[in-house]
Formats: C-alpha cells, structure tokens, sequence
C-alpha cells in the first residue's frame, strides 16, 4: 500500500501563552502519541486555551530501555514543541523497566510495569539525575513517581509512606544534582477513602502524616495533589470522608502543622466528568461551570496553589469509556465546549455559555 508522506513540521519562532490566569495548566498524553504533528497541534491548542503549564509522563521505561541506554527521540520532541509554544513543563517520572523488574520465570511476583523494588531504587534514581540534566532549565518540575498511596501505582505491593520515603531519599538529591534549579513534586497523593489495611490504598490524608513522621520533608521542594470533584461543586466544604475538590485543604492543614508552610501546592490532576451514565458523572452544564467556578475559588482563596490542572487536555485515540469524558478536545482535535469556556475565563473574553 502506498502511504501519503507524513505533514512536514516547522517549529516556527518562539511563541508566548497570553492569559490573565496563570494558574491554569492541563495534564497531556503525549507519551502516546506517535506523530509529531499531531503533538504540535495539541501544544498549540493549549497555548490558544491560555493555559500556561502542562503536566507530561515521561516513562523511565521508553527512555531507559536497556540499563544506561536512553532514548530522547520522543521526549525531546514534546520538550522541544513545548518550550516553541511558551509552556511551562511538570514531568511526571515513573513506569519501570523491563530489566528493573523481577522475571516472571523465576518469581511469582507481579510484574507489572509499576512494580519497582528496593534494590532498584537507586537506579531510578541515577534516571532522575540523568532526566534533570538533559533537559536543565527546560523543564521546570518532576514529580517523583505518581499516587504513591495507591497499591496500583506499586505494582499492587503494600503502599507504604515508609516505601515512598525511601525512593525520594534518593531521588530527590539526584534530581539537584542534575539540575539545581529543578522543583521536586512528592505525591502526586490520589484522593481515596479505603479504610487502614486495604491493600488497594492508604487515605491521604493518613499518608500525608505518616510521610512527615518518617521525615520526609527534607526530601522534596513541593506537594503535589489530584483534587478530583467528582459530584459535588467546588464550594463544597471538605470533610474527611468525603471526596471533593476542596479536600486538599486538608492536606494543606497537615503541612501547616508539619511546620511546611512555605511549600507550595501543586494540583497536577482535577477536574470534573459529564459521562451520561457514570454514577459520578455530572451534566455538560455543570462541568463547565464547576469548573470554571474551581478556577475562581483557587485563585481567591488558596495563595499556596502555584497550577491547577485538568485531567485531561485530550487523548490520541478514545478509550470508549467513561475517561474520554474528562477530555477537554477530542482525539480529532475537535474542542469541546468546556475548552471554548476555559478559554474565554483564561483569556479574558465573554463567556457565552448558560448556566446549568
């Protein structure tokens, strides 16, 4: 079969987010996406959103595939297309190596591509300081690992304070090493209700103060948090059984009382979901209005917030599930109305869109 070449891509001169809320930030899905144009375009659509940040998954299992090989090829096009459109980079860093797992022939253990073990820790590690140099200042944030309170995010092995503690005593001063100027996320924490001893989970909030305990705040610059309001508006008050966008308040209570004020909070995951049949859905209408409205509320009240950012700005292709309704554009790179209504906020312009 014969194949149209692929579009050329010209990078262009150097362009420049306008907006008049710089908190605004989106968490995109490049690490799956294959073609370059396609990556630009996405960039580009964030930049015209005026969103100023992104939060990026760059894979330690796509770069470092074989133990002191790596591969930027993809990672510097996001990198490159990025910075060309103005944007401030969060590097989510995670997903372990084949040749840093257990080999299922000779462990019953679970393979999973998060399943990392204490003997690898340093080898993440030596990926973190390897990551921060290469890209120096270009990129602004790491986040070390994601939702460390989630037995998901371990390949299913217990989601101890104590085991995250330990990986960011090593990463955190190899990050420095690679770059001094890099910010350090810890977390980012997943809101969860599982009771203590499920295997699934450790309540954050729980989590949060356990992490202090065992001295971690030595170890990282910043907190990052997912703050997901699932079906409640954002004015909801938190509560510690509840989960809802102003839960993180909680959580701020903890590093206040920890004597960590002077950290900021990073809100790398949030948002809301309009699926027409998923039972924490809520309609079109309020989505953007909750939204927006979360917008507002972070802006007015929480002065320790350095990003709020939506899950997720868009998917290369659609997972035929409820997730793809927590897209802002479509995989063809159609804008939905909540990106129309977070654009005009961002940037100033009237906001044509009823109330729900």
């Amino acid at each position: 079969m014969i194949r149209p070449a692929p579009p050329y891509v010209v990078i262009g001169p150097p362009r420049q987010v306008e907006t008049q809320h710089p908190i605004t930030c989106v968490h995109t899905r490049l690490t799956d996406e294959v073609e370059e144009w396609k990556i630009q375009r996405t960039l580009q659509m964030v930049r015209e959103m005026g969103a100023t940040t992104i939060v990026e998954f760059f894979p330690w299992a796509y770069i470092e595939p074989e133990q002191g090989e790596y591969t930027w090829q993809h990672s510097d096009m996001i990198v490159t297309h990025a910075r060309a459109q103005g944007l401030r980079i969060i590097a989510r860093l995670g997903l372990v190596p084949a040749w840093a797992r257990p080999d299922p022939d000779e462990t019953e253990a679970n393979t999973s591509l998060n399943y990392l073990t204490p003997e690898h820790y340093q080898d993440f590690a030596d990926f973190v300081e390897v990551f921060t140099a290469h890209y120096g200042d270009q990129v602004e944030a790491v986040i070390i690992w994601n939702e460390p309170n989630l037995g998901f995010e371990w390949g299913f092995q217990d989601p101890s304070p104590q085991r995250y503690v330990d990986l960011l005593r090593l990463a955190y001063p190899a990050a420095h090493r690679g770059n001094p100027n890099v910010i350090v996320l810890a977390g980012a924490l997943a809101p969860t209700l599982e009771p203590a001893g499920s295997p699934y989970g450790v309540n954050e909030l729980d989590y949060l103060t356990q992490f202090y305990r065992l001295g971690a705040a030595q170890y990282f610059d910043a907190l990052a948090v997912h703050t997901y309001g699932f079906r409640f508006p954002p004015e909801e008050l938190p509560a510690s059984d509840v989960l809802n966008f102003r839960r993180v308040e909680l959580l701020r209570d903890i590093m206040v009382a920890s004597g960590d004020a002077d950290k900021p909070v990073y809100i790398t995951e949030s948002g809301w979901n309009d699926h027409p049949r998923w039972t924490k859905a809520v309609h079109p209408g309020q989505r953007i209005a909750y939204t927006l409205d979360a917008f507002r509320y972070a802006e007015a009240n929480w002065p320790w917030v350095e990003t709020l950012c939506i899950w997720a700005f868009r998917y290369p292709a659609p997972v035929h599930s409820y997730p793809d309704y927590y897209t802002l554009v479509s995989p063809d790179f159609t804008p939905k109305p909540i990106y129309d209504a977070i654009q005009a906020w961002a940037r100033g312009w009237p906001l044509e869109f009823p109330e729900p």
